[in-house]
């Protein structure tokens, strides 16, 4: 057997895979996530609403509501959909609408539920529209209608199914199909958290991980979040990695700047992509603005990735728009990156504005 690089061992000699390495993550973010909603922080609406959901059920011993969740990844929808589980005393189903190919599949798996299961579909917006159609008759009805066979011999067998909670996660609600979306009883979304209570899930993290974390340490790795606990969880992660290896096996001030460092995240929270998407925006094209298409060639990214990687955080952050024309840098973005805009630039803003650049010239973009 040939030998193994010292790349492909870990400390202790054993042979580390990819996949041991996604498995890891996994297993490390589960390990933090909330186990209740008195545990959950953030979402301060959303939680009261569904704490009312939950109770309310409860009381009546009966099954709660379908419930779908939308919002941007990594702000919490499967937490959310394990607490309701828990909240209610249920059995969790998980899977996702690409998983789910065909209606047969979805009956198989419907037919498995027990009375008061809880079924989690995440990324709801992308299943089949056969299988759409069969999950919101079982949504509403209770039942479904297996075909069986093919042709002038095929026959439709009704199916019954136990009373059940689905909870749909999507970050894109708009692409549900209204009769589907229709069959939630209540719809809750969710935002961007504030850096005070990523503060607290940072410092609640490090408390679970037994990883010495002061308060100002906390607070930066909260502001480089880019307003999710996902990303601000992974970050902490990385801190202690570099605490162990570099530092004194504490997380302070210091460590948890040069740690991000190290990982290219910015104060802003931007990451090696945003700069370089902002950079080839502002150095190769003037500013903008620029297709999509051209961008991404000029990044080494396809499009699909920048438009749904990068482009949403740095649209928030206000440091470029998307054009009629295509996407364009604000002055915001050249001051960023510490560069000077050429003269006269014109930069964006709202459709109809008129822009001004640092020396006073005036223009309009839109019409």
């Amino acid at each position: 057997m040939a030998e193994q690089s010292p790349e492909d061992r870990g400390v202790d000699g054993a042979r580390v895979t990819g996949v041991d390495a996604d498995a890891a993550e996994r297993s490390a973010e589960a390990a933090l996530r909330p186990r209740s909603l008195d545990e959950f922080v953030g979402q301060r609406v959303v939680r009261e609403q569904l704490a009312l959901v939950l109770r309310a059920a409860t009381q009546r011993d009966g099954n709660a509501e379908h419930i779908l969740l939308s919002g941007p990844p990594g702000l919490g929808k499967t937490t959310l959909a394990m607490i309701v589980a828990g909240e209610l005393g249920a059995s969790l189903r998980l899977t996702s609408g690409p998983a789910i190919q065909h209606a047969g599949d979805l009956a198989a798996i419907l037919s498995s539920l027990e009375d008061g299961d809880v079924l989690f579909v995440d990324e709801i917006h992308r299943l089949a529209r056969p299988v759409e159609e069969m999950l919101y008759l079982a949504m509403e009805d209770f039942r479904v209608d297996v075909v069986v066979g093919k042709g002038p011999g095929a026959a439709s067998i009704p199916l019954t199914l136990p009373p059940f909670t689905v909870v749909g996660a999507t970050t894109r609600a708009g692409l549900l199909p209204a009769p589907l979306r229709d069959r939630f009883g209540f719809t809750g979304h969710l935002d961007f958290y504030e850096a005070r209570d990523l503060t607290s899930i940072v410092t609640r993290s490090a408390q679970l991980l037994d990883f010495r974390l002061d308060g100002d340490a906390a607070g930066e790795i909260a502001t480089r979040s880019r307003g999710t606990p996902r990303i601000a969880n992974r970050l902490l992660r990385r801190v202690r990695d570099w605490a162990q290896v570099h530092g004194s096996g504490s997380g302070d001030m210091g460590a948890a700047s040069a740690a991000l460092e190290v990982y290219e995240v910015d104060e802003r929270g931007l990451d090696r992509l945003d700069r370089a998407v902002l950079r080839a925006l502002c150095t190769r094209f003037g500013g903008g603005p620029v297709g999509l298409s051209t961008l991404a060639v000029s990044v080494g990214e396809e499009p699909q990735t920048v438009e749904e990687v990068a482009e949403p955080f740095l649209v928030r952050e206000g440091l470029i728009l998307r054009t009629p024309r295509g996407r364009a840098a604000t002055a915001e973005a050249w001051t960023h990156l510490g560069l000077v805009p050429p003269e006269g630039q014109v930069f964006p803003a709202a459709p109809g504005g008129v822009r001004t650049s640092p020396d006073g010239v005036g223009g309009r973009l839109f019409d």
